[in-house]
């Protein structure tokens, strides 16, 4: 009997390929983004350096949503990373899906962070 691989471990595999060709620097850094299954989190890191330079979740207090799993919480994620961005100096990024499709909770997010101000 054949098994298929589960989803994470291809969204695993994915995300190793897509991550040699992307890599933050202080002048851009990447946003990188993690959907689970109640939650997105976004952060900003300088892969030069190894540190993370701003984040945003739907844990945040300053997120009033009531799922935190969904399109609008997303966006309001988005937003909310765009802002702390800008407040430090920060307006050129390279977007890191994370492997993720680029649908739904993802583009989402990236669709608010433009808005917000940020160029990919």
């Amino acid at each position: 009997m054949i098994t298929k691989p589960d989803k994470n471990a291809v969204r695993k595999r994915r995300h190793t390929r897509v991550r040699k060709q992307v890599s933050g620097t202080q002048e851009r850094p990447r946003l990188n983004v993690y959907r689970s299954n109640k939650h997105m989190y976004a952060q900003l890191i300088d892969d030069v350096e190894g540190v993370t330079l701003a984040s945003a979740s739907t844990k945040d207090n300053d997120i009033n949503v009531t799922s935190g799993s969904n399109v609008e919480a997303a966006a309001e994620v988005g937003k909310l990373v765009a802002k702390r961005a800008q407040d430090k100096g920060y307006n050129l990024i390279v977007f890191d899906r994370g492997g993720y499709l680029y649908h739904g909770r993802v583009k989402a997010l990236a669709d608010a962070a433009r808005e917000a101000g940020l160029e990919f």
